[in-house]
């Protein structure tokens, strides 16, 4: 018997090296570790193959790589690819090229199109001498997005922006009331460990994949498809999905939404225990998940807050808000004004809508109304909802009315009588964002709509009122012959009493005399309100001709302390009544109580992998001992897993919680450590310092 010639023999492989250090670097993931290849599409890596008793021979040995996706790979279906071995790359397609031999030791150049479908690939290697074949896998690795490739849909030109929206690990998120925002730091720790299998855990639990996961894993290509299964399993109604939403201050068997200072420990938790939903979710923290998903994904996206946001439930561009004499809300409709709402925005390519539409889409995942079924929605095209394109997919006329709905106030009387009453408010104020490389807060609004009162606020409105169902109120009114605003204290810390005023104008030249009934109520961020916290009731208050009159409130910490709900916040009604016309006027102020400053403090110069301590601490300001202290830390590249120091000692009033907490930082450069302070009488209070730590020397 004649043995096999040494050139007949196919190569057999001795050891692969994905080399991921260097992969991962270029393909901007280093920050998710170096022990996985993490690499993006349209961009090429290198593997090296080690032949062992022979090394590879042009002309004798053919190599075909096979790279497969899903759970029933298929070339048909764009999740499987036959990759032939050549001398020079094919952009475009998948393709492999030999840019190195030596000996035994082989580098292959591999890349995949920029529109590939992303997800983890098994990778696997077929010699063959034409007689004799042989196959192995190669390993596994993951495919993402690339927002650095022209030729992606989710390219982003700018090289600053592609670093906050796609690279950045931490944020700000705005809070607050239109007329005292707030700041709250989160971590978003896309990179973080177990976060890369999570976010590929929420496209394999969604329904679509659970009903045909071929047709699912074949539209993993595409960004829109992808943000709306987000938008979708980042909320767990009629699905599988991260978060469970509440909104009662009833938070007792789970975490309170304010207690959450960064997504890492809600998505571990969630795959830990078998994709249960997380206890609990409010808007702030649906988009603080969504953004890290679809960053670590590779589709740049950023949180937004939307001020006095409407939610339109009958599709009018109307909110119809009614009140009883007492100026608390009656459920009649459900239509609402949320102080705020926060959504993201993904940045995409729309190439399944006529041009124009491109950029930053709105991607809302907190569960209000269904969109094709399922509780999501977007991505609406901002541009679209600018101007007025209400027939644009996605749900842009849901996102339209959020941001530009008129908002009618109805008074109920004692004896039955509904009036119409005169309201200032605007919805979609002071749309916020983080700006690029800084903590401070961008204002997009003109990004949303026109200016009030412009030409094309006019022109966009009547395109829109041309394609609802009820014809728009009129916008414009004429001069109020009374007016009247309501103004606040400059300080208003949780603790304290503070006043708050009922300023009126009698624009007329004749007195007046009217009922002013004067309320505050703790409030939740959606509008819902407790009981009274401060009250006067006037019933026959004199407007002298041509003046104003200012009339006080006190607002007490004895009277709203108990009952403040966690959002910090106190609705300010006033309704003042002409005893003469019988005419209604209305002024609603939503005030923001603050809580105190967390401090923290760094000790030691801040090094890659040597210890640093951080002192954080909060003063008690309120006038009864604080039990139950904790403070919880967590920071990207800072921490593994959330820190949680307990306080064995209730806090005295005007005493500071205090507690160090050592450190060992495993990523250089700027990282922002998140802080949280929770107690009995006083939650959800934040905190953050910004650390610039130095590398490791060469």
């Amino acid at each position: 018997m004649t043995g096999m010639s040494r050139h007949q023999r196919a190569l057999t492989l001795e050891n692969c090296d994905l080399d991921c250090g260097t992969n991962n670097r270029s393909h901007h993931t280093a920050d998710a570790g170096c022990t996985r290849l993490i690499v993006r599409r349209g961009q090429a890596f290198e593997i090296k193959l080690q032949f062992s008793p022979r090394g590879y021979e042009e002309g004798v040995d053919q190599l075909t790589l096979f790279a497969q996706t899903g759970p029933c790979p298929s070339e048909d279906f764009g999740t499987e690819a036959k990759i032939k071995v050549t001398d020079s790359l094919q952009e475009g397609e998948w393709s492999a090229a030999i840019s190195n031999v030596d000996g035994e030791n082989l580098v292959l150049s591999v890349i995949s199109p920029p529109d590939a479908r992303i997800g983890k690939y098994a990778l696997s290697l077929e010699t063959s001498t034409g007689t004799e074949e042989n196959s192995c896998n190669l390993g596994d690795f993951f495919l993402l997005f690339n927002p650095w490739c022209p030729e992606d849909s989710v390219y982003m030109e700018n090289d600053a922006e592609r670093t906050e929206y796609v690279a950045t690990q931490y944020g700000i998120i705005f809070q607050g009331v239109v007329s005292n925002i707030t700041s709250v730091p989160w971590n978003f720790g896309q990179f973080e460990d177990d976060i890369l299998e999570a976010s590929l855990e929420v496209l394999d639990k969604n329904p679509k994949f659970l009903e045909d996961s071929t047709t699912d894993c074949t539209q993993r290509n595409d960004p829109v498809y992808i943000s709306r299964v987000v938008s979708a399993m980042v909320n767990c109604n009629g699905d599988s999905g991260v978060l469970y939403g509440r909104w009662d201050n009833c938070y007792g068997d789970g975490v309170s939404p304010m207690s959450w200072i960064g997504s890492v420990d809600i998505l571990r938790r969630w795959r830990k225990f078998g994709c249960q939903a997380v206890k609990y979710g409010q808007c702030w923290v649906y988009a603080a998940v969504a953004c890290s998903v679809l960053r670590c994904l590779g589709i740049p996206a950023r949180v937004i807050t939307n001020y006095n946001s409407a939610h339109d439930t009958n599709s009018n561009l109307a909110i119809e808000l009614y009140l009883d004499d007492q100026g608390k809300n009656q459920k009649k409709h459900k239509d609402m004004i949320w102080n705020f709402h926060c959504w993201v925005e993904a940045w995409m390519n729309r190439l399944d809508l006529p041009e124009g539409y491109d950029g930053w889409q709105v991607v809302d995942p907190t569960p209000q109304e269904k969109s094709d079924g399922a509780y999501c929605c977007g991505p609406a095209p901002v541009l679209a909802v600018k101007e007025g394109d209400l027939a644009i997919s996605y749900d842009v006329p849901f996102v339209f009315a959020e941001v530009n709905a008129d908002v009618i106030y109805f008074v109920e009387q004692r004896d039955g009588t509904v009036r119409q009453t005169k309201n200032n408010a605007l919805v979609g104020q002071k749309i916020s964002t983080k700006a690029v490389g800084t903590d401070t807060r961008e204002d997009i609004t003109q990004n949303y709509k026109y200016p009030e009162g412009s030409e094309d606020e006019r022109r966009v409105f009547e395109k829109a009122n041309q394609q609802v169902i009820v014809p728009r109120s009129q916008r414009e009114e004429a001069p109020h012959a009374i007016d009247m605003k309501i103004k606040v204290s400059e300080k208003m810390d949780k603790g304290s009493d503070f006043d708050v005023f009922a300023v009126i104008s009698n624009n007329t030249e004749e007195d007046k005399i009217c009922r002013l009934m004067f309320c505050a109520r703790p409030t939740s961020y959606m509008g819902e309100v407790g009981p009274e916290c401060g009250m006067k009731d006037l019933v026959d208050l004199k407007l002298e001709a041509n003046a104003e009159k200012s009339v006080p409130l006190r607002v007490l910490y004895e009277k709203y302390g108990s009952t403040l709900t966690q959002d910090n916040m106190i609705k300010v009604v006033a309704l003042l009544t002409d005893n003469s016309t019988k005419d209604v006027l209305l002024a609603i102020r939503d005030i923001n109580v603050k809580n105190p400053d967390i401090k923290v403090r760094v000790l030691g110069e801040p090094k890659q992998q040597k210890k640093l301590v951080a002192e954080i601490s909060v003063k008690n300001p309120l006038s009864e001992p604080l039990s139950g202290c904790s403070f919880t830390l967590e920071g990207a590249g800072l921490t593994d897993q959330p820190v949680v120091k307990e306080l064995e000692s209730p806090i005295e009033p005007g005493q500071d919680a205090k507690v160090r907490v050592d450190l060992v930082p495993q990523l250089s450069g700027l990282r922002k450590l998140v802080v949280d302070f929770e107690s009995d009488h006083l939650t959800g209070v934040k905190g953050y310092k910004n650390i610039i730590i130095a590398p490791l020397p060469k």
